[in-house]
């Protein structure tokens, strides 16, 4: 990998980061009592429990293949969003990673640079949303991060997008996207991104965090997910439809398929699909393929 680039994440109360500086409770370095302003509008919540922060980078299990296909050669890590490092400090002392991480915010990038000069050569200044990741990593990558409160299902989208790449992710989100994510049919809070995630990846909650933990501490509780691809390659259907027919179904949750399909591809000349009388929650990702086929087929063109 020709590169190196780094994220955004924060603060401890154990006196044990990587390096010269120490990070503590509260987001301050205790020798040189500086520190990064938490920014609402980067939705930032810096982490300020090290046991959790570790806790978090142990959940990278690395247990899937390798995407680089070179055996037992590190794996390329990229952590999202790294602020301060909380995160970053763990991350370094592992030595089956190599770790990159990506920081939209300038203040942290140059907070990063000077408490973490190692990881200084691969520390992407920029969103994270907008990099064009096969280009960075042709031979794959692993996300981390405690990701923005304000952009977490977009992160996920994006993971989705190169799934091929990602064989694994472990982020922080808030409680009520982890479980939306984690949840199986039946749920009502089953959803979009339940479906399509689960069609791709296997979904581990794995713990609750608590409010008070962060600095600035969020409104709500949040929890901690690991995606580990599920070894599905294709879809027995058409894909892009698959997400269409999957957000179409959804759109009206309330309203039996019948109603919420026919809004968006019409009435299928009339015939239906005996799915139609249930609601889109009620259905998992196999029932979805049948039924985007189905609607392949029954389209008015």
């Amino acid at each position: 990998m020709g590169r190196d680039y780094r994220m955004r994440k924060t603060v401890g109360r154990e006196k044990r980061p990587v390096g010269e500086d120490v990070v503590v409770a509260g987001g301050r370095d205790s020798r040189k009592g500086d520190a990064v302003r938490a920014k609402k509008e980067l939705g930032q919540h810096f982490l300020t429990d090290l046991n959790i922060a570790r806790r978090i980078c142990d959940s990278l299990s690395l247990s899937e293949g390798t995407p680089e296909g070179k055996g037992n050669a590190p794996s390329a890590v990229l952590e999202v969003g790294p602020g301060m490092g909380v995160l970053t400090q763990f991350l370094l002392q592992r030595n089956d990673i190599v770790l990159y991480a990506a920081e939209i915010d300038t203040e942290s990038v140059a907070y990063l640079r000077c408490h973490y000069p190692d990881l200084a050569p691969r520390l992407i200044e920029g969103d994270f949303l907008q990099m064009n990741l096969p280009e960075l990593f042709p031979e794959g990558l692993r996300v981390i991060g405690n990701f923005p409160y304000n952009i977490s299902s977009q992160i996920f989208f994006k993971i989705l997008e190169c799934r091929d790449l990602i064989p694994e992710t472990v982020g922080m989100v808030q409680r009520e996207v982890a479980v939306r994510i984690a949840e199986p049919p039946g749920s009502r809070d089953y959803g979009i991104l339940s479906v399509l995630l689960q069609a791709w990846y296997h979904i581990d909650y794995l713990f609750t965090v608590s409010e008070g933990v962060f600095n600035p501490p969020p409104k709500v509780k949040s929890a901690v997910i690991r995606l580990r691809r599920n070894g599905v390659m294709s879809l027995d259907c058409d894909e892009q439809l698959f997400v269409k027919v999957v957000k179409a179904s959804f759109g009206q949750r309330r309203k039996m398929l019948r109603n919420s399909l026919r809004a968006v591809f019409g009435d299928f000349g009339g015939e239906e699909h005996p799915f139609f009388s249930s609601r889109a929650e009620q259905l998992g990702v196999p029932q979805f393929v049948e039924l985007t086929r189905w609607v392949s087929d029954h389209m008015v063109r």
